[in-house]
């Protein structure tokens, strides 16, 4: 199991049967709420809230986690540049937000077929066509962009056990290197494909 994979996981919640739009809609306010949220303990009722809409679905402890482990060094880094430029309950309240965002993006891909996001977005986006934009092709840049997150994890993950193993744990370009050339044979691989199936331009 991988983060962000909209890799479904068959289940008979209430968040399962939602239709994928609802979901869709629902994360978006759920999403600009989060801004909102601003002291400790909003942000720990946001965060048991989240806890609750996960075993509501179903998916268990180890998919919940998945969905976080992609961006946890970023996460890290990204408390520490707060801690340094304001106070501890700050950085420790947006990086939460940021958290709960991203778990609640990894809940709707675990309680939704990825064929149903798509049909959604693209019916959301219909109104573009009046400025020429194709919601079809949008949809599956977006589908593809979430399925990319856990093959670039994958990679990441691949590379710093090759790390391991050669004792080059703290070698910065050890790290780098594979993980540009894991990531660029990827993208080469899924420009193929895209070219395959004529949606190369």
């Amino acid at each position: 199991m991988t983060g962000l994979t909209g890799a479904y996981m068959p289940g008979t919640s209430p968040l399962h049967r939602l239709p994928a739009g609802v979901k869709l809609g629902l994360l978006a306010l759920a999403c600009a709420a989060l801004v909102a949220v601003r002291t400790p303990l909003t942000v720990g009722v946001a965060g048991v809230v989240v806890a609750a809409l996960y075993v509501l679905s179903g998916v268990g402890a180890r998919a919940a986690w998945a969905q976080i482990r992609p961006v946890r060094w970023f996460v890290l880094v990204l408390l520490a540049v707060q801690l340094l430029i304001t106070d501890a309950s700050t950085a420790v309240s947006l990086t939460a937000r940021i958290v709960l965002a991203v778990a609640l993006a990894g809940l709707v891909t675990l309680t939704t077929r990825m064929t149903e996001l798509m049909a959604a977005l693209e019916r959301g986006l219909a109104p573009l066509r009046r400025v020429g934009i194709d919601p079809a092709r949008v949809s599956l840049l977006m589908s593809l962009a979430i399925r990319s997150v856990p093959v670039v994890a994958g990679i990441a993950g691949r590379v710093r056990d090759a790390q391991r193993a050669r004792g080059q744990e703290r070698s910065i370009r050890a790290f780098a290197v594979p993980l540009v050339v894991g990531v660029l044979r990827y993208a080469d691989t899924l420009g193929e494909a895209l070219q395959a199936r004529g949606l190369d331009d």
